[in-house]
């Protein structure tokens, strides 16, 4: 194989995750005409087209596809080789990817992470804040973090942080003018702050348990939002009851801006996890932040 030839296949496998050249380029630090280029180039020496190209986008063919079934696996395993050598530096080194919830990325990776980093100049760690279900093979991530009944399968998960209680508040004026519900089917009587998913578009289905009773209900209401800490304020200003993790809410709890209702109904449920591909063997660098976040009761 010719030296250009590797540096083409790179590139063809970045075209064929983004299914985009702007994009692909953009990701490999390259020009656009470059990257048309070297996948001419490469299609020309193959003697195969690898690409079908339209206005909008574009998708490998299936000489493509399966090329890319050989290819995809061979540079993941060149990746951890080269990633494998920085067991040789004498300090750690490397690149660390993670897509994570903003709950997750605020209280638990970032603390270790910026102790991490202050303590290791030469490792980098790119977080990515994303409430889906990201894909972390396709996009490339080393590992995700989500809440354990959330874990993707054929994953390696990992207990980062403590079980989590959710809490439904709202404020005390709310309150006085429309009463306290009592049991979650009282929710239908009242104006709820729905949350809707960023990546799937979907509402977000206030999950309900006691004594081993689960409760699934759909709220209604004026607002829809997709941020957390909007939510919070929405809540204050009395536009309704809001449902969120704890963590969010315990200080105006504690300031007697919000108060908690149906408390009986949240039981502890699994806590965020860290979760990376099982058929990856962890570079040094990696292994040492899963030292660092590993939970300890």
């Amino acid at each position: 194989m010719r030296r250009e030839d590797l540096g083409s296949l790179a590139m063809f496998l970045a075209v064929a995750d983004e299914r985009n050249f702007t994009r692909a380029a953009a990701r490999l630090g390259v020009s656009q005409s470059a990257l048309s280029h070297a996948m001419r180039r490469l299609e020309a020496r193959l003697g195969l087209r690898l690409l079908t190209r339209t206005t909008r986008s574009v998708a490998p063919t299936l000489a493509g596809e399966r090329l890319l079934e050989t290819l995809r696996p061979a540079l993941e395993e060149i990746d951890d080789k080269l990633s494998s050598l920085t067991e040789l530096r004498e300090r750690p080194a490397g690149t660390i990817r993670i897509t994570t919830s903003k709950h997750a990325a605020r209280t638990i990776l970032w603390p270790v992470i910026d102790r991490l980093t202050a303590a290791n100049p030469d490792i980098e760690v790119e977080l990515n804040i994303d409430s889906g279900l990201t894909d972390i093979v396709a996009e490339r991530f080393d590992a995700g973090v989500r809440l354990g009944e959330r874990l993707e399968k054929d994953m390696i998960a990992m207990r980062i942080g403590p079980k989590l209680r959710m809490a439904a508040v709202g404020s005390p004026a709310y309150f006085a003018a429309h009463g306290v519900p009592s049991t979650p089917g009282d929710l239908a009587r009242h104006r709820c702050i729905n949350l809707r998913f960023v990546s799937t578009g979907s509402l977000y289905v206030w999950e309900f348990e006691k004594g081993g009773r689960a409760l699934n209900v759909k709220v209604e209401g004026q607002l829809v939002l997709n941020d957390v800490d909007l939510t919070v304020e929405a809540a204050i200003a009395g536009h309704g009851i809001a449902f969120m993790i704890e963590d969010h809410a315990m200080p105006q709890i504690a300031a007697g801006t919000l108060v908690r209702v149906l408390d009986d109904w949240c039981e502890p449920f699994d806590g965020h996890h860290l979760y990376y591909p099982s058929r990856r063997q962890p570079s040094p660098v990696f292994s040492l932040l899963l030292e660092a976040l590993r939970y300890r009761e």
